[in-house]
């Protein structure tokens, strides 16, 4: 399995915006353990997946921005109802492996969680794995939506109108969020 240099160079070969996301990642992996990587890519990864959610509802479903963002943030999301909010708003899931790249490191991530013991090895896979799902899920979402979570956002609505707040809430109701 790859070493720290190793995934520190794959890190390097994603895009800039990508990278940037990540910015504080080639740091922790030169200065901590890897645990501390593991932990802050988690973290950036389900604010990209609230991030696309949102972006998701207020691109492609026309809800106002302020009522989706509220919906959002209000929402109790956890990794089960993340993907079927998803596939109500995309339509679709990622392909398998994309979904198996995230699974495979939340079991190394869970494990590490509950105070157990993991092989350095599997801890670096897990990073690796993150990271690969990622840039994955940028390019299904990208494909899906025309935005990418793990980079910028501007722009990401483009000038269509908005529905009224009234039908965005209905809009939200629909799909399962409690307004």
């Amino acid at each position: 399995m790859a070493t720290a240099p190793v995934i520190l160079k794959r890190f390097n070969s994603y895009p800039k915006d990508f990278r940037k996301y990540f910015n504080d990642f080639p740091k922790l992996v030169k200065g901590f353990e890897w645990e501390v990587s593991i932990g802050y890519l988690f973290s950036l990864v389900e604010l990209a997946h609230n991030t696309t959610i949102y972006c998701g509802v207020v691109k492609l479903h026309k809800v106002d921005k302020d009522l989706a963002w509220e919906a959002v943030n209000n929402q109790h999301i956890k990794r089960e109802s993340f993907w079927e909010f998803y596939k109500k708003i995309f339509k679709k899931l990622p392909e398998k492996n994309v979904l198996e790249k995230l699974g495979n490191a939340s079991k190394t991530r869970n494990l590490m969680l509950h105070g157990k013991t993991i092989p350095e090895k599997e801890k670096r896979k897990a990073v690796d794995d993150i990271l690969s799902y990622a840039s994955e899920f940028n390019k299904a979402v990208d494909h899906a939506a025309g935005f990418k979570p793990f980079g910028p956002l501007k722009g990401f609505k483009g000038r269509a109108m908005s529905l009224s707040k009234d039908t965005s809430r209905w809009v939200l109701k629909g799909m399962g969020f409690s307004m």
